[in-house]
């Protein structure tokens, strides 16, 4: 009977690949699976009677509240030309140097990140915006969309990300039944908040190694990262002085992410308080911007509400499919593996992490956070993994995966919308030595954990 769930799981996936809707596959292939079970009595009906309270939980569920917020903020800004502006500054201001677009694309994908925390979102607007002005320039392509590809996916790790939210919430739902599972009745919590501050010294750490990359590479090779002439850069600045864009470009952003994440860091506000506080910046930058109209706002919120449909049904049908998951034995299927496993807690941890990282081609990080760590987390947590660890490792993982040709998100994200011109292979080589960097950082925070968990205990004791 439990390796039922584990044939569950594979048709699921299997069904994924012919394109069909993530939340209606799983609840459909688990309803499927529980009457098949109940038929042949292998499977009891009554562990479905818990859907109800689950769905109850995940409307009542205050965290999640965060997510159509920071959607909204991710939106607008998008709308209200912040990226366009913030590319435009920071190439007068590096472009006169060998690289310097590189660097700048980094370091606006990086101030993107921390401003809108969506993944696709960041490839394409960058993609549309940067690879265009790259390509004109004399760029090499592999290293143009190699630069795009991986700075887009940095909004998988810099908070606020709405990837670490959810991740967050689902981590502490397993820390806590990991230690009730240890005997542990007044268990610790673990929340968005030390998610974040956890994924602040990675995530500057990750554009420190890109930003020495793009450095490495004008040095080796300046012929194919050549600097911007002066018609280029008067051409951008359009008769405004360069004073006049960097602060319109650079101020208003910065004060955003630093009232947003500065907010939450310093325990003024909870995740959800601090998404309000972005939803509402980002109208005020809009307004800023003169980009705030009828228009622009409906498109907003059609597309909060669109996301935001979207996670919330995924999360309902994730439900159904645990329920199901665990009453075919699962869970206890799973912990005897890793159990049973050589080299304990560490070949665990691997394990998951290998796996995690091949269902990063087929799923997107919303699928992975809901279905695959409820059931792995609270197994490595039970076997002393730390949770913030954990979590950021995990976040990482998924960021390397879904830049991993040939089926990585930001890849197919970016060949969406590049010129026909750029080949396909160009972009899979150009993104090999991010892949490098991320696997490299994988490693130091598995050698040092500290770097993740340092901060948060700092802020939060």
């Amino acid at each position: 009977m439990e390796y039922l769930s584990l044939v569950m799981f594979l048709v699921v996936c299997v069904v994924l690949l012919f394109g069909y809707p993530v939340a209606l596959t799983l609840a459909g292939t688990s309803l499927i699976f529980a009457g098949i079970g109940a038929s042949f009595g292998v499977f009891e009906l009554a562990f479905l009677n818990a859907l109800p309270n689950r769905i109850f939980g995940v409307i009542n569920n205050q965290t999640l509240l965060a997510v159509p917020l920071f959607v909204f903020m991710g939106a607008m800004l998008e709308r209200a030309k912040i990226a366009e502006n913030l590319l435009n500054a920071m190439s007068i201001l590096l472009g006169q140097f060998k690289g310097g677009l590189g660097i700048s694309v980094t370091l606006v994908g990086m101030l993107l990140a921390a401003s809108t925390g969506i993944v696709g979102a960041t490839v394409v607007t960058m993609g549309l915006l940067s690879l265009p002005t790259m390509l004109k320039r004399g760029y090499n392509p592999q290293f143009a969309t190699g630069v795009i590809c991986a700075t887009g996916t940095l909004g998988q790790i810099i908070p606020p990300s709405i990837a670490l939210v959810l991740l967050g919430d689902v981590l502490s739902s397993a820390y806590q039944k990991a230690q009730l599972n240890m005997g542990i009745f007044s268990p610790e919590t673990v929340s968005v908040g030390d998610l974040f501050a956890g994924a602040v010294i990675p995530g500057l750490m990750l554009v420190a190694l890109y930003l020495v990359y793009c450095i490495a590479f004008s040095i080796l090779k300046p012929e194919q990262v050549p600097s911007l002439t002066q018609d280029d850069i008067a051409e951008i600045k359009q008769n405004k002085s360069t004073t006049q864009l960097m602060l319109s470009a650079l101020i208003p952003p910065m004060l955003l992410i630093v009232a947003v994440l500065g907010s939450i860091l310093l325990g003024f506000a909870t995740p959800t308080e601090a998404a309000g506080v972005g939803a509402m910046g980002a109208i005020f930058l809009a307004l800023w911007q003169q980009q705030f109209t009828k228009e622009n706002l409906k498109a907003v919120m059609h597309s909060t509400l669109k996301i935001t449909s979207m996670v919330f049904l995924i999360f309902i049908g994730a439900s159904m499919f645990s329920l199901v998951f665990r009453g075919f034995g699962g869970e206890e299927l799973v912990h005897g593996f890793f159990q049973q496993m050589p080299g304990g807690v560490v070949g665990a941890t691997i394990i998951v992490m290998a796996i995690i990282f091949l269902l990063g081609f087929i799923l997107d990080f919303i699928e992975i956070t809901f279905v695959v760590v409820p059931i792995v987390a609270p197994i490595l947590l039970t076997m002393g993994v730390d949770p913030l660890w954990l979590g950021i490792m995990i976040a990482i993982n998924l960021q390397t995966s879904f830049l991993t040709p040939p089926f990585g998100f930001a890849l197919f994200y970016l060949r969406g919308v590049a010129i026909n011109s750029v080949k396909t292979s160009s972009i899979y080589k150009g993104v090999i030595p991010f892949i490098v960097i991320q696997l490299l950082l994988l490693f130091v925070l598995a050698m040092w954990p500290q770097l993740v968990t340092w901060l948060p205990d700092k802020i939060y004791g």
